[in-house]
């Protein structure tokens, strides 16, 4: 695919908003204050007083430019300045806020740049940049135009994903927060198994800075089956609201749309838990419609595993009784491994 011919202000504008919101959250990693409660995103999930500093940031930022743009974040829903805007800049300010209120790596900063057509969808983001808000690597992509990682010294350097295909030896990450954990690990238990003694798993609290890793090839994989879960067994949409104050919580479109369009363009996998690619997923949007299960993989072989792994707990999962408010362990009648459909496909996909 040929580059995306976008103007020079556009790239450099993305890159500017997310190092501003960088520098305006490193000083507050790891502080007290940061933990206030501020209330709560459209989506459902705590808005943290450090979350509304960057919010705020960002709405001033691209509200001062003088050409017509428009916004998407979590707390801020669509904002648009100048007429009616060109691009669309879908921004999640930190991306791993747990992560970053306790001092650790694992938070970024995600901006995405989208054509602003009728119904912006996944296809239609150009541009994504992702910065680690505590040790400043930058990654970045335009459509077509492959990826480039810089690091402290800003030397750039290609993205190195790992060549392992064994799931025994898997080094993956897990989302978690706000998924009720006896279903998740009904669906997922067999995975965390076979890799934890030779391989690992991690809940590192960011969708970006997990893809991000799969890049550095650091991880191999990273693996969200939340509306998965809910499109195969229905019933655990209550178990999802139960955990989530009344809210169901997955990833949105502003969680990985950068770092999907990063990943692709650094020559790894993403699809949903079911092998679907993500182009036709709307974007502009944080309720359960939009969200959306996320499987990134280093490589095609070790993605059709994972895929098959992921069908095995589906099935478990689909199988299985309800569980109540107090995690009583799921039933699941048989064996799910071998049979048919069980490892399905991820056409137009490349790795």
């Amino acid at each position: 695919m040929a580059p995306s011919a976008l103007p020079a202000w556009l790239p450099e504008l993305a890159d500017s908003l997310a190092l501003g919101l960088r520098e305006l959250v490193l000083p507050h990693l790891g502080q007290a204050a940061a933990r206030a409660l501020a209330g709560r995103a459209a989506g459902g999930d705590t808005t943290f007083a450090i979350d509304e500093h960057a919010e705020a940031f960002t709405v001033e930022f691209l509200a001062r430019q003088e050409r017509p743009l428009a916004l998407y974040s979590e707390d801020r829903g669509y904002l648009e300045w100048h007429g009616p805007a060109e691009y669309v800049f879908i921004v999640d300010p930190i991306d791993g806020t747990r992560p970053a209120m306790a001092g650790f790596e694992a938070a970024c900063v995600s901006v995405a740049v989208a054509r602003r057509v009728d119904e912006p969808l996944m296809s239609d983001v150009v541009y994504g940049v992702v910065v680690e808000i505590k040790e400043g690597g930058v990654f970045r992509a335009t459509r077509g135009g492959g990826c480039e990682i810089r690091r402290g010294d800003m030397s750039l350097r290609a993205a190195s994903p790992s060549a392992n295909t064994d799931v025994s030896r898997l080094f993956w990450t897990i989302g978690f927060r706000g998924r009720p954990a006896a279903e998740l690990v009904r669906a997922l238990g067999h995975l965390i198994d076979r890799s934890s003694v030779d391989g690992a798993v991690f809940d590192i609290g960011s969708a970006t800075y997990s893809m991000t890793r799969i890049l550095t090839g650091q991880l191999d994989a990273y693996i969200d089956v939340g509306p998965r879960m809910i499109e195969v067994a229905p019933w655990v949409e209550r178990r999802f609201r139960e955990v989530g104050r009344g809210h169901v919580l997955n990833n949105s479109p502003y969680d990985v749309a950068a770092s999907t369009l990063i990943l692709l363009e650094g020559g790894c996998v993403v699809t949903d838990a079911a092998g679907r690619p993500l182009d036709h997923r709307r974007l502009l949007g944080s309720d359960a419609s939009y969200q959306m299960s996320v499987v990134a993989s280093a490589n095609v072989a070790v993605h059709e595993a994972v895929l098959g792994e992921v069908a095995v707990g589906m099935r478990l999962l689909a199988e299985g009784v309800p569980t109540g408010p107090s995690g009583d362990a799921l039933v699941a009648s048989g064996d799910a491994r071998g049979r048919s459909g069980d490892t399905p496909s991820f056409p137009g996909c490349s790795g």
